[in-house]
This record gives structure tokens, C-alpha cells and sequence, in this order.
């Protein structure tokens, strides 16, 4: 089943990405497997086991499905003190 979900990239990603966010439709089962495509097409190069996920503002867990008309977020870990 497709799915037409916001995906907004943060910090690191955002400028690996080179946008700050965009809107794809998304046959992905879950948030791991739309990150994956994320990755592939923007050759990011965060290992999701680094990063955090969540959708329509909450945290998310990885095996979540996406959602029609959601808004998910990958974030890289902060640096800094």
C-alpha cells in the first residue's frame, strides 16, 4: 500500500540531503524501510541505529508503519555539550 508522507531531514542529513525536507509517496512497510529509500536517494550516510524517528511529532519506533499524510522526521544524534 502506497503512502504520500512529509519526511523532514535535521542537522547532518539535512545538509547531506540538501533540503530540508520533501514529500514522497512510499510503498515502504515501515519507518526503517522509508529511511532506506531516503538514504539511497540522498546518499545519506547515518546508519539508522544512530538516529531517531517520529512521526507527526512524537517518537516513533523503526517498525512503525507509515501513514498516509504523515510527518516524519529523521534526527541525527547532537553534538555538543
Amino acid at each position: 500500500m502506497m503512502a504520500m508522507v512529509r519526511l523532514l531531514y535535521f542537522a547532518s542529513l539535512r545538509e547531506a540531503a540538501g533540503c530540508d525536507g520533501e514529500t514522497v509517496d512510499s510503498a515502504a512497510a515501515d519507518l526503517a524501510a522509508l529511511y532506506a529509500e531516503a538514504a539511497a536517494r540522498h546518499a545519506l550516510h547515518w546508519p539508522r541505529e544512530r538516529l531517531r524517528v517520529a512521526v507527526d511529532g512524537a517518537f516513533a519506533h523503526w517498525d512503525d508503519t507509515p501513514r498516509e499524510g504523515s510527518e516524519v522526521a529523521f534526527i541525527p544524534p547532537v553534538s555538543g555539550g
